[in-house]
């Protein structure tokens, strides 16, 4: 009296049998990057703005990005996310504005350059 015993699946192909994907491997990634294209920003219509703040901030220096216009608060927050990892420190990114911890003002311009943004340096 032997038990039929569920089927064993191994390795990364069987994850698609046991959740009932019917997708080919490939196909997801094809229609990934047709929408990566789909969402990509034109980065040189955008006049961006840098300068080093100390203004209600107890005089802690802060960098500040202004000028990004009408571009979606998520675009900016990616935006803001990436400048804060390569600048290896904090800030935020609120009301079309990204603020970064610190003097960071020719660094973030070398960065914002390298994405393609026109960038000025603003103030002192």
């Amino acid at each position: 009296m032997s038990k039929d015993k569920p089927k064993t699946l191994h390795g990364l192909e069987s994850l698609g049998a046991l959740f009932g994907s019917e997708l080919p491997v490939g196909s997801e990634q094809e229609e990934l990057s047709d929408e990566e294209t789909e969402n990509e920003i034109d980065a040189s219509k955008f006049d961006l703005r840098v300068s080093l703040d100390k203004k209600q901030r107890k005089g802690k220096a802060v960098t500040l990005v202004t000028g990004f216009g009408d571009l979606h608060e998520d675009d900016i927050s990616d935006l803001a996310k990436m400048l804060k990892s390569k600048c290896g420190v904090g800030g935020s990114a609120k009301d079309a504005e990204i603020l970064i911890q610190g003097d960071h003002v020719l660094k973030v311009i070398d960065l914002l350059k390298a994405e393609g943004f026109k960038v000025k340096r603003s103030g002192g």
